[in-house]
């Protein structure tokens, strides 16, 4: 099997090297802490551009954008900033042929504590799958480069969008800290 990335060792090191791979050179998100190894080691590859928005939807907006001006992007949030993009995909990503590439930080299971988050986890994929918009649930990082590599290649191929969501058995989710803010 060809696989891009091979001397990857941690998932977000395989995001990294799998997004470069893919020649995806715009990466826009919204801070989460899971993310956070992932976002930083984007800011300091030179290869991507990569900033901070205030919300969820105009990350979307960016990144469609984007692709209308020939440049691949991705888009990285939390569970709970989903709830704010089922309107962007449904009137601009889905019609449009965005080949938008989501990235999400699963909360709201597996021991989570905030209300919030348990309820965008139990709705996000019942949504996404209205929509059809490809969604998949990523648990393993031996399967994450190959997953990645083919689904971007697929969403590009079809023009159509895809959401990856990474599992807190993957990235090893949010720990609760009494002292920290949800």
């Amino acid at each position: 099997m060809n696989n891009p990335v091979t001397h990857a060792t941690t998932w977000h090191e395989t995001v990294h090297a799998t997004l470069k791979a893919n020649n995806v050179k715009l990466a826009v998100y919204v801070p989460d802490r899971v993310l956070t190894p992932l976002i930083k080691s984007l800011h300091d590859d030179p290869f991507f551009t990569t900033f901070a928005t205030t919300r969820e939807e105009e990350a979307l907006g960016i990144v469609s954008g984007a692709w209308m001006g020939g440049l691949h992007g991705a888009v990285l949030m939390q569970t709970s900033g989903f709830a704010t993009i089922p309107n962007a995909l449904a009137s601009l990503v889905v019609p449009c042929q965005i080949p938008a590439l989501i990235f999400v930080s699963e909360r709201g299971t597996l021991g989570e504590f905030n209300l919030g988050q348990a309820m965008v986890c139990k709705t996000m994929r019942p949504v996404l799958n209205s929509l059809a918009v490809e969604n998949i649930t990523i648990t393993r990082q031996d399967e994450l480069a190959f997953i990645l590599d083919r689904s971007i290649k697929q969403a590009v191929a079809t023009q159509a969008p895809v959401t990856f969501i990474l599992s807190p058995l993957l990235t090893g989710g949010k720990v609760f800290n009494p002292g920290m803010r949800a």
